[in-house]
């Protein structure tokens, strides 16, 4: 776990996990589906593949959403009303800025508009305003040539609550998390 400053003098935790297979990493995603509070912006980055949407079916079964959780390339939000916090799926992989901007996501994580939830944004490199504190997910293949395989998440923090989350995972490991 690393802590450190930002321009703003932010403190911003950062943790990496190691994700060996497709079950950890919906694991991950199922942890925080239980631990996140409403109001929650998860910002997802990653090639495709690298395991975002595999993340979020995770999350979804953490609120226990009963639907099934499918990528939102082409319907853009998909939105899960049935759990213990709505989940807000969005996929910007398809977008240009200026359909992007057309969204109005700021009406999801403000509540403005929609109960407070959690908002996940798959392909969030490509926004170009950001929600105040989200909590961003990198997901990356692992490297072959130093034996690793599966995927990486490096999560990172600025929010309290979130930072604490990021505490108990980088001393327990996601297969210690209690679910």
């Amino acid at each position: 776990m690393r802590i450190r400053r930002d321009e703003s003098m932010q403190l911003t935790t950062t943790v990496s996990v190691n994700l060996p297979d497709t079950e950890s990493t919906q694991r991950l995603g199922e942890w925080l589906g239980n631990v996140l509070e409403p109001s929650t912006v998860l910002l997802l980055k990653g090639d495709l593949g690298s395991g975002k949407t595999t993340f979020v079916q995770g999350l979804g079964e953490g609120l226990n959403i009963s639907e099934t959780i499918d990528s939102p390339t082409f319907t853009l939000i998909n939105e899960y009303l049935s759990g213990r916090l709505p989940l807000y799926h969005v996929d910007l992989y398809r977008l240009e800025t200026e359909d992007i901007n057309g969204l109005y996501l700021e009406t999801y994580w403000e509540g403005a508009e929609v109960e407070p939830g959690i908002l996940a944004i798959e392909w969030a490199d490509k926004l170009t305003y950001f929600p105040p504190d989200p909590l961003n997910i990198d997901l990356a293949y692992g490297e072959a040539d130093h034996k690793q395989v599966g995927r990486t998440a490096r999560l990172q923090a600025t929010r309290a609550d979130h930072q604490a989350l990021l505490g108990i995972l980088s001393t327990s490991g996601v297969n210690a998390l209690e679910l």
